[in-house]
């Protein structure tokens, strides 16, 4: 492989310009950027590719990561393994605001509060610092919990509800770190993967976060027994009103059809059984006649 340096003379010729030009021009419309384990030690280059959605420079010499500042539609970013001991300010960081995996293990962060330049990150919902320095800080994880608000996983565990809330004691189940809330989401990079494919894990990533939160988180499972509580009050009177006006059809077709089976049986006795007392039926049949004639009126 050749390295060497483009001169200012060959940099300033016409054509090197025009070919550069166009080399610009293209990086604009580039959605999908892997360069991983090429021993890069710069990213200048991606300064210009504004429609960039999935970036990985993982395991390389990288220092620096400011020339994305203009990749305001990342949605993925990895830069795990390369030699980065700082982030930049709060302004990167805020206008990345489709940015919702980001993996940063494997790096010399040391300085906790400089990590915590992630909370500008409006939509991020999985981090990974796990390897270095700062993540053997005391507290490491309680301060990143409690300050990037819109995160739901760190280091391959779904963050739980005892993390949040402060004193508070959950079971088993629910506790820091336990065995359901583990999540590895930073899977081992396939070669020759497309676009598509990273789109789709990133979706699967998401959507697998929000199923082991659905079920081990407390104050997720309460919002939803409430909700559908909510629901059920809310419309019970329509469903009751459609069961009562059922249940009423029902009855008056049961009604008259044992009145007229009833009238019909007393008839025959009257009229076939003459020697019988029948002075209790006769009322008794008059009332039920009389409830027959409101029932088909």
């Amino acid at each position: 492989m050749f390295h060497g340096t483009i001169t200012e003379e060959l940099t300033s010729h016409r054509e090197w310009s025009h070919y550069n030009e166009n080399i610009i021009e293209d990086q604009k419309d580039f959605v999908f950027v892997k360069f991983s384990g090429l021993h890069l030690k710069s990213m200048e280059n991606m300064q210009s590719c504004i429609s960039l959605r999935v970036c990985i420079f993982s395991n390389n010499f990288i220092t620096d990561i400011r020339p994305l500042q203009s990749c305001i539609k990342l949605v993925k970013l990895d830069l795990h393994g390369n030699q980065i001991k700082s982030l930049p300010d709060t302004k990167f960081w805020s206008g990345l605001k489709n940015l919702k995996l980001l993996y940063l293990h494997d790096n010399g962060f040391a300085k906790l509060k400089n990590v915590c330049m992630l909370s500008a990150c409006p939509s991020l919902i999985a981090l990974t610092l796990f390897d270095c320095p700062v993540s053997l800080k005391k507290g490491y994880r309680h301060v990143l919990v409690n300050s990037i608000w819109p995160l739901k996983a760190l280091d391959h565990h779904v963050i739980s509800d005892e993390e949040i809330i402060q004193n508070w004691h959950l079971p088993e189940r629910f506790k820091t770190c336990n065995y359901r809330l583990f999540f590895n989401f930073c899977p081992a990079l396939k070669k020759g993967s497309a676009y598509e494919d990273e789109i789709n894990n990133i979706k699967h990533i998401i959507s697998k976060i929000n199923e082991i939160l659905a079920h081990n988180s407390p104050v997720l499972i309460v919002q939803r027994w409430i909700r559908g509580f909510l629901v059920r009050k809310k419309m019970s009177p329509l469903f009751l009103r459609k069961k009562h006006q059922k249940k009423i059809n029902e009855c008056e077709a049961k009604w008259i059809y044992i009145h007229r089976r009833y009238e019909d049986k007393l008839f025959k006795d009257l009229f076939f059984l003459p020697g019988t007392n029948k002075t209790e039926k006769l009322p008794r049949w008059k009332y039920g006649k009389k409830k027959l004639w409101v029932n088909f009126h």
